[in-house]
């Protein structure tokens, strides 16, 4: 770490205290001290003072050279207060601190889910394969070395590195990659149904896993970068009450231990957790790759994005995760800090419920249509800024087979009051919008609530707003209880297999009481098709069909995708975006 030069300062009223905290002798009667400090990134360096008897003396003026004893022995204090203050500013921990709206409530990697997490989770945790780092165009070894894949693509044979250890000094072994799998499918968690394919993981060898399909899954590879697949010590892991048994949801107790414990192989540890509060990482001294640069990471919860910008301006801290886009050109016009836009993965939709008793006239297919056809596309696009785009329908643009954004729905509101007509409500209804009330990458949910409000008011809707605190909401939506609510979809695994969880039965099919039972046998069959095709173009056919039935018969509206920004401090290298984790932090440096 660069510090600033040292000055040298009187401070008077310090003296005392400081000298006696040093052992010192505290300087008296009107001899001013010399202090000397030394400012950096983690605040200031102790003051450290002259003492009295050990560093000056009475100049007593005598012939022969008095004056320039004094200043030999001047410059030997001055040289001892720096060799002191250097000792001191070596020793200093390099601390990173990042600013986010928190948005995770476990750091149980196995049950990873909420996007926010991957942040920590990338920092602590390995995963078999991994992306780059500022990209998601290609899958890399990470704690597999290499891998082989059967010719009817169902049996995949990982081979282990050797030289892995995890941060208490364990080595790495298939038996550990056996565990953490099957414990992640088995804890029935938010992310287990990325586990649905996998039939079985087996260990052959200390460093060989195989692990077998239950049919093709072209998408298997790039799920298995996600969080909830990393890697944790089994020994460690049970021994906290953890186990990987088929009856792991209602047995497993290790959640609680790993709210602030960690056991992973990555680059830190996590070293405290305080909820809503703040997430501290420590550097892992057993990690078996290249050291990261920072000893420590602070991760402050900082919901509100005008407090990120001020304590970003302040040096409080290094990156500010969630920047409006309204802050952009003010942050971009301050030579300390950079800024960093493009257009996000993050899908913003509105969603509703198919249970006529919970969402009422959000169920009517002809409502829906109605909702899609009323809402103000472009001006969601120009609220968002730069890098937002308008998706055709519930693939994001940028995933192979999506729509191309011609292709999607734009305002009429002469059609969206005639489907109403037809829906049995000519003079519209009133309906509450239920939503987290936070802010993600830059995007205000209640700012973009109250444009639903105004768009759906314009075609006869009157809507009332209901904002809630993320944990209730996300519960509430999560357990279908939603009748017409704001969310947004991050993708899980950077394959367009990811958003079949929107077709019936989906993850987010079944919080919108879309189910099999319910839904027409077209949409079933394409997605049944759809999981199973690994012919490329063949598949693309098939999303194209499912996005237009979607834009018809769905009971989702895509609203857009935003352009994410990120501001940071400008001494700040190796800063780059990756959908997946967002910002790697483990590359970062001054």
């Amino acid at each position: 770490m660069n510090y600033p030069a040292a000055s040298v300062r009187c401070i008077k009223n310090l003296c005392k205290k400081h000298a006696q905290e040093a052992g010192n002798e505290p300087c008296r009667g009107s001899k001013r001290p010399v202090a000397l400090s030394v400012r950096g990134r983690g605040g200031s360096a102790p003051w450290f003072c002259v003492p009295q008897g050990g560093w000056r003396r009475e100049v007593t003026h005598k012939k022969g050279g008095s004056m320039r004893r004094f200043t030999i022995l001047l410059l030997v204090a001055i040289l001892s207060l720096v060799a002191a203050v250097s000792v001191i500013a070596q020793g200093e921990s390099k601390t990173l601190v990042v600013g986010l709206s928190e948005d995770y409530h476990s750091l149980d990697p196995s049950r990873a889910y909420e996007p926010g997490g991957s942040l920590i989770y990338h920092s602590v945790y390995n995963t078999l394969v991994t992306f780059p780092s500022d990209s998601v165009s290609e899958i890399l070894p990470s704690l597999a070395k290499s891998w082989d894949i059967s010719a009817d693509g169902t049996v995949y044979t990982f081979t282990l590195r050797e030289d892995v250890r995890f941060s208490n000094g364990d080595p790495l072994t298939a038996g550990d990659v056996v565990f953490s799998f099957n414990r992640m499918k088995n804890l029935k968690d938010n992310p287990s149904f990325l586990a649905d394919t996998i039939k079985s993981v087996t260990a052959s060898d200390d460093h060989t896993v195989v692990m077998t399909l239950t049919s093709p899954d072209p998408s298997i590879l790039a799920k298995l970068v996600f969080d909830a697949f990393s890697i944790v010590d089994a020994n460690v892991v049970k021994a906290q009450g953890g186990t990987d048994a088929a009856d792991a949801a209602g047995v497993d107790t290790a959640e609680q231990w790993f709210m602030d414990h960690s056991a992973g192989t990555g680059p830190y540890v996590l070293q405290s957790y305080e909820p809503t509060v703040r997430t501290v990482l420590v550097r892992n001294t057993n990690y078996w790759g290249e050291a990261p640069y920072f000893d420590r990471i602070i991760i402050r919860n900082l919901p509100q994005p005008a407090s990120q910008k001020m304590a970003l301006e302040a040096g409080d801290i290094d990156i500010s995760m969630d920047v409006t886009p309204d802050q952009v050109p003010s942050l971009e016009a301050n030579k300390n800090i950079k800024v960093f836009s493009t257009q996000s993965d993050t899908l913003i939709f509105l969603l509703c419920n198919e249970d006529s008793t919970i969402g009422g006239p959000m169920s009517n297919k002809l409502v829906q249509r109605a909702v899609r056809y009323a809402i103000d596309y472009e001006g969601f696009r120009e609220l968002s800024g730069a890098g937002a785009n308008s998706p055709a329908a519930m693939v994001p643009i940028g995933f192979a087979g999506a729509l191309d954004p011609s292709e999607g729905i734009t305002r009429d509101l002469a059609k969206a009051r005639d489907l109403l007509t037809q829906a049995g409500y000519p003079d519209g209804f009133k309906v509450n919008l239920e939503y987290p009330d936070f802010n993600y990458i830059g995007t205000d949910f209640s700012v973009v609530a109250q444009k639903v409000q105004s768009d759906l008011a314009e075609a006869g809707i009157t809507v009332k707003l209901v904002p809630q605190e993320f944990q209730a909401s996300l519960a509430a939506y999560r357990g279908g209880k939603q009748g017409f609510s704001l969310w947004l979809w991050n993708p899980d695994y950077y394959d367009t297999l990811d958003y079949v969880e929107f077709l019936p039965s989906g993850v987010v099919g079944n919080r919108a009481n879309w189910t099999d039972a319910n839904a027409d046998q077209e949409i079933i069959d394409l997605r049944n098709a759809v999981k199973v095709e690994t012919d490329p173009q063949k598949r693309d056919d098939l999303f194209r069909q499912i996005q237009l039935y979607e834009q018809v018969n769905g009971p989702f509206t895509p609203l857009f995708q935003p352009g994410v920004h990120f501001a940071y401090n400008a001494d700040l290298k190796g800063f780059s975006y990756n959908g997946q984790w967002r910002v790697d932090l483990t590359k970062l440096s001054f």
